[in-house]
């Protein structure tokens, strides 16, 4: 048994943290839960007792949310070079958190179909979704990587969220994004973990094919 277990289902943004373990390279255990079920019961509710995944327990220590996880297994496993020095991280951790805050924000409000008012900008962390989302691309634009002059836990978290919103409309597809995400995707880690995630939905949808369904 690893001391670092990872508990999530495949069509989640545990896709992230997956990506992220497997560019770590560290051995993992994997525990799947179901929406619904497992992710909304105990032991899982001792874990997060909000009843979401992904999640991770590294020697006794549990951390959730996904950038946090991110940033805590890239300083757990400094031999992944996943992360700068610690005097190089102000690129690092602004566009991580900015990402995470602003940026998610803006387009979870946007997919749901609502804005803040002109008036209630100021009530929110990005104003409103054009000025966060000019402003990410900023971030990216000119730049072979955000934080660093190469692949560290920033991009694969930015580069996650960038393709995520491509991939279903939620962005538009300006070249600096397209290329943003197409540049940090192309890497065996994440490949790897595309393929684990894969096989595990082809699991769950073939023992939810085989099981009767209500007349």
């Amino acid at each position: 048994m690893a001391d670092l277990t990872f508990y999530t289902h495949p069509q989640s943004r545990g896709q992230t943290i997956r990506w992220m373990l497997e560019e770590v390279g560290a051995p993992y255990d994997v525990e799947v839960l179901d929406y619904g079920a497992t992710m909304k019961a105990e032991p899982y509710l001792s874990i997060n007792p909000l009843g979401k995944v992904p999640a991770i327990r590294h020697k006794g220590k549990v951390v959730t949310e996904v950038a946090a996880i991110c940033c805590y297994l890239a300083d757990a496993f400094p031999e992944a070079n996943l992360a700068p020095p610690p005097p190089e991280r102000a690129d690092y951790y602004r566009w991580i958190f900015f990402t995470s805050g602003p940026v998610e924000a803006a387009f979870s409000n946007k997919a749901a179909g609502w804005e803040p008012t002109p008036e209630r900008q100021r009530m929110f962390g990005y104003g409103n979704f054009d000025l966060a989302i000019d402003t990410f691309e900023k971030a990216i634009a000119g730049k072979d990587y955000i934080a660093a002059d190469h692949f560290t836990a920033a991009d694969l978290f930015v580069g996650a969220n960038v393709n995520f919103m491509l991939a279903f409309n939620l962005l538009e597809p300006r070249p600096v994004f397209v290329d943003y995400a197409r540049r940090t995707t192309d890497r065996p880690a994440y490949h790897r973990a595309k393929e684990l995630d894969a096989q595990l939905i082809a699991e769950i949808q073939a023992r939810q094919a085989q099981t009767p369904q209500p007349a």
